[in-house]
């Protein structure tokens, strides 16, 4: 099994990863890193569980203009093929900026853009993603899965809370439909897998169970501590863990 994604994928595989573990304590195990791609492998079952970073899932590439990021073109995708199960991801880097882009311009066909409409660039991406798997996969030999957008709760007005500092002291999770409504890229990738030609994807809906979720976040027991408050990966175990049974479920009838 493989994510293929940014570090909400390596959440789900570092759930995974520890669910695993805690169902067979006694089993033995290894775990490697090789440039971008982590691999947890159980030798007895002839299990691996890998995780590959990959933000846009789209390619990067360095031109004499600066890195573009080519919205058509999938040249990346090699270390994909001949897996059993793919779980793919991509939303949490189309939106920063600033120094926290890793491109210069966008780029699609010989078209050079300084930038454009993320949720546009994020829905011209996916759809080259779909394409390369309805021509480049197996779907008789391999599941493909999608793992819905995460959210992330940066701001409280989002469920009713105006004055509430982004996730921060957030204590209960929401208990009602949340006031913000779909995530505007989740419904980008119903739209794209939706029209696929084939039922190739599996779409792991967990946006909207997620958005209720504000109070899973690690916040300032982050990383970045009360100066980078974080209101968008997931503490462990957390919610996280329900992708993966609800991964689980998607997997059994097969």
């Amino acid at each position: 099994m493989m994510f293929v994604g940014d570090s909400l994928s390596l959440n789900q595989w570092q759930s995974l990863t520890c669910m695993l573990h805690v169902a067979l304590p006694r089993a033995r195990y290894s775990s490697a890193r090789t440039g971008g791609l982590s691999t947890f492998t159980f030798p007895e079952y002839g299990a691996k569980v890998m995780f590959s970073r990959n933000a846009f899932l789209v390619d990067m590439v360095s031109t004499s203009h600066g890195v573009a990021l080519r919205l058509d073109s999938i040249q990346g995708g090699e270390l994909w093929k001949g897996i059993d199960v793919l779980v793919f991801n991509t939303w949490h880097w189309w939106l920063h900026t600033g120094r926290k882009q890793p491109w210069n311009f966008i780029q699609v066909g010989s078209g050079r853009y300084h930038d454009m409409d993320r949720l546009v660039a994020f829905e011209k991406a996916l759809t080259t993603w779909a394409q390369w798997v309805e021509t480049h996969v197996d779907t008789t030999k391999t599941k493909v899965f999608f793992q819905g957008v995460s959210p992330d709760h940066l701001n409280g007005s989002d469920w009713g809370e105006a004055n509430a500092r982004s996730c921060e002291g957030q204590k209960e999770p929401f208990s009602k439909t949340y006031p913000a409504g779909p995530h505007p890229a989740q419904l980008v990738v119903e739209k794209v897998i939706g029209a696929m030609p084939t039922a190739a994807v599996h779409l792991l809906n967990v946006t909207a169970l997620s958005q209720l979720r504000k109070e899973g976040h690690p916040s300032v027991y982050g990383l970045g501590g009360h100066r980078a408050v974080d209101c968008s990966h997931w503490c462990l175990a957390g919610v996280p863990d329900t992708w993966n049974q609800l991964l689980y479920a998607a997997l059994l009838p097969s």
